[in-house]
């Protein structure tokens, strides 16, 4: 029943072409002596949308909210019923946020700025007249001195980006963003244009990051087919967090980790995997999307051919020792240990679904069926491998699942 479900679904969702089209901007001003940026939202016409209902966070991060009609901030809720004809909402947004003990995740300096385009515009509810089609658009003005701006965006002009994204009704500015006098480095991957981009002299190494991404890329889509028309990867290192973070067909890796650890494992590999896997688990399952990330993160590389037999052996070895004690998966967070006796307990399956289809099928059609379902728990897992194994699993009968 899923799948005739999510077509209805779909359907209901597209726009029809009758639609009438209404201009919807973002402008965005980043403002470095106050940590800030200013964001007004600009409705070509505001009678095409009954309401905005913002949900603004714990934080306080935003704040001197200004409106054309109607606006209403009630805790962490904050509705905007805009007036008719041009209109406009205005605020205020803090850039710099310290998540990780002291580190920045996102920073806005007096000659740069890292951030997720999340930020400017917080996710809200869309209640518009039917036979609406919002046209989003994003535009910045930036600071004297300032060059340019990088986003997974189509840019279709000067500092302007499209806003498009099919699968939502509200387009806002989603992926890991990038401001001030930049270094770049840019090729086309496949069908997909990539960007690797960074504040000057802050040591990212924007050639060798291209390198191994035009190096392990096939491998990358021939397990997870999907095109994304842009790949933005942002660095920084300047007191940001030591690590990789993902966002919309965007990632963020600090310019001091190694692409390659001493282990053999690959931070930017693993974030990789999971921009393109897109693998959303839930109901305690949360060592089936860590898990396959892992897996494939060195998998890939493999491959690829970067992997030698007895660095692989050294990495199996490390598995070993990491899973040795662990007796059960199922839980909201997976921790080392767990991750890595789910990764053994994927190699058998692959074993396993190889042995039984003569080698025509593996846990790559597994990992290719994940990412047609929107959520994934281990009883849905186990459904999905058996039906590529083509019978009932022996691997997956094991206690660890129960």
């Amino acid at each position: 029943m899923r799948r005739p479900l999510l077509l209805v679904l779909g359907l209901a969702a597209c726009t029809p072409a009758w639609a009438k089209k209404v201009d919807l901007d973002y402008q965005v001003r980043l403002l470095p002596s106050t940590s800030q940026a200013e964001v007004r939202l600009t409705l070509a016409d505001g009678s095409a949308v009954r309401s905005l209902d913002f949900d603004l966070g714990k934080a306080g991060a935003y704040s001197e909210f200004h409106a054309d009609g109607q606006w209403q901030q009630q805790g962490e809720r904050g509705v905007w019923r805009p007036a008719p004809g041009k209109t406009s909402l205005s605020y205020r947004v803090q850039l710099d946020q310290k998540p990780h003990g002291g580190a920045y995740e996102s920073r806005i300096t007096p000659h740069w700025a890292v951030f997720r385009g999340d930020q400017l515009v917080p996710p809200a509810r869309l209640d518009q007249q039917d036979g609406t089609e919002l046209v989003a658009r994003l535009a910045f003005e930036l600071p004297a001195g300032w060059k340019s701006v990088e986003t997974a965006w189509p840019r279709i002009g000067k500092q302007k980006f499209r806003i498009d994204n099919v699968s939502r009704l509200f387009d806002r500015p989603t992926g890991w963003m990038l401001a001030g006098n930049l270094g770049s480095r840019r090729t086309r991957l496949g069908e997909t244009d990539v960007t690797v981009a960074a504040p000057q002299g802050q040591g990212m190494r924007r050639m060798d990051t291209l390198t191994l991404l035009t190096f392990v890329w096939p491998q990358v889509q021939a397990v997870f087919p999907r095109n994304p028309p842009k790949l933005l990867l942002v660095g920084a290192r300047d007191e940001m967090w030591r690590g990789v973070l993902t966002g919309r067909n965007s990632l963020f890796l600090h310019s001091n980790r190694p692409l390659i650890g001493d282990s053999g494992n690959s931070p930017l590999l693993r974030e990789l995997v999971q921009v393109f896997a897109q693998i959303n688990d839930r109901d305690g399952s949360d060592w089936i999307g860590e898990s396959l990330t892992d897996y494939y993160a060195n998998e890939l590389l493999r491959r690829a051919g970067g992997v030698s037999d007895d660095r692989y052996q050294a990495w199996q070895a490390r598995l070993q020792k990491l899973g040795s004690k662990v007796t059960r998966l199922r839980g909201n967070q997976a921790d080392p240990g767990q991750v890595a006796r789910g990764v053994q307990l994927l190699q058998a399956l692959d074993r396993e679904i190889r042995l039984h289809t003569q080698n025509k099928r593996s846990l790559d059609d597994v990992a290719r069926a994940l990412m047609r379902v929107p959520s994934v728990n281990t009883e849905e897992f186990i459904q999905l491998s058996e039906s590529v194994l083509g019978r009932q699993s022996e691997v997956l009968q094991s206690k660890l699942l129960r």
